[in-house]
């Protein structure tokens, strides 16, 4: 064995040969494996992203045996020159680009059918491109950093002016920077979704019409748009009207005088809310009788409808009805009711206001 091998160092030609014909038979194992093998593995599964993997492999391990093998001959035919290790390094260096190459376009193609497949949802259209494009700096990265490695190139005071300005620019951006971080979280959280009634801390309401990376839009019922910044909607309270439930429930309090049939009270709220189709026979509408209020028996109808954009409008309507059918049914909604008194003492006008049952003094 070892006598062919220097019978083979001694005539280059014929080695050379043979270094060319095993290269081009793995480079055909290679491509047999991945084009037709591989593939019909592949082929079998329900998701794409596999095949696309695949199809961007193909090129990068053939260039790599391509390239590994001019390694083994460099080493052969050029061993004794100094200017060999400059062609390694080169070689080296076009393996990395290859590579790094390869993995920018697998992530592309990944995060495209991603998309595709979550393209319904507004939260993946906005967060994916963020993750894709994050992904492609650090493959660039990645690959610069080697190159430089292999070039020895001491990438130390690169990175210590890179960190100085990455720091600037962080103090200098740091409101965009907390906007986009929020962003990323309302997206990541979901606390709402566009066409949801939202509420913020602030008492602000209205209809979330987009969720950028950056800020938040919403629609009031006075058809005026505000535009929120996402490092506020990570951090205040919001109230989400419309939930997980497609539904939302609707109060209405009204009063009515101590006189009142209970039984009738009820029934007659209760019919206020048959004459209108928008609110939603399940769960039925409900009354509660809350309390024993200063001038009236105070109730409370429940009912639920299905857009929270709708109840204002539908709040004007039931009131408008209940007090219609109020009148009819001789039900008496009463005004708050006063008694004053005065009576003279020491010499003085002595006051008494009595509100409900309480009483109160006062000199005058």
């Amino acid at each position: 064995m070892v006598q062919s091998w220097h019978w083979l160092l001694a005539h280059p030609y014929i080695l050379a040969i043979i270094l060319l014909a095993v290269t081009l038979i793995v480079a055909f194992v290679v491509d047999y494996l991945f084009g037709r093998v591989l593939k019909g593995i592949v082929h079998r599964s329900k998701t794409i992203i596999d095949d696309h993997i695949l199809d961007h492999l193909h090129g990068p391990m053939r260039s790599s045996v391509l390239l590994l093998s001019m390694l083994v001959a460099l080493d052969i035919y050029l061993e004794e020159q100094t200017w060999r290790g400059t062609l390694i390094d080169f070689i080296y260096s076009i393996i990395v680009i290859v590579w790094t190459i390869y993995l920018a376009r697998m992530s592309r193609a990944i995060f495209r059918a991603l998309r595709e497949r979550h393209r319904a949802e507004h939260s993946s259209r906005q967060l994916l491109p963020l993750i894709d494009n994050l992904i492609l700096l650090l493959l660039l990265a990645h690959g610069g950093y080697w190159i430089f490695h292999i070039w020895d190139i001491n990438v130390t005071p690169l990175l210590a002016s890179a960190g100085i300005a990455t720091a600037a620019l962080a103090l200098a951006s740091k409101d965009t920077l907390a906007n986009l971080f929020g962003g990323v979280s309302v997206l990541m959280d979901h606390p709402f979704s566009l066409g949801d009634y939202i509420t913020l801390g602030d008492g602000q309401r209205g209809e979330v019409v987009d969720i950028g990376i950056r800020s938040t839009r919403i629609l009031t019922r006075d058809d005026v748009l505000i535009t929120v910044p996402n490092s506020i909607m990570s951090t205040t309270t919001i109230i989400n009207e419309s939930g997980r439930v497609p539904r939302y429930r609707m109060r209405v309090s009204v009063g009515v005088g101590y006189g009142s049939d209970p039984d009738q009270v009820e029934a007659t709220l209760l019919k206020a809310c048959e004459e209108l189709s928008e609110i939603l026979p399940s769960p039925k509408p409900r009354v509660r009788f809350r309390e024993f209020g200063d001038s009236a028996l105070n109730y409370q109808l429940l009912a639920w409808i299905h857009d929270p954009g709708d109840r204002g409008r539908l709040i004007h309507e039931l009131n408008t009805k209940i007090l219609k059918l109020f009148r009819q049914e001789g039900i008496e909604i009463p005004f708050p009711q006063r008694v004053v008194s005065y009576h003279p003492q020491g010499g003085q006008l002595q006051a008494k206001v009595e509100v409900a049952g309480e009483e109160k003094g006062k000199s005058a």
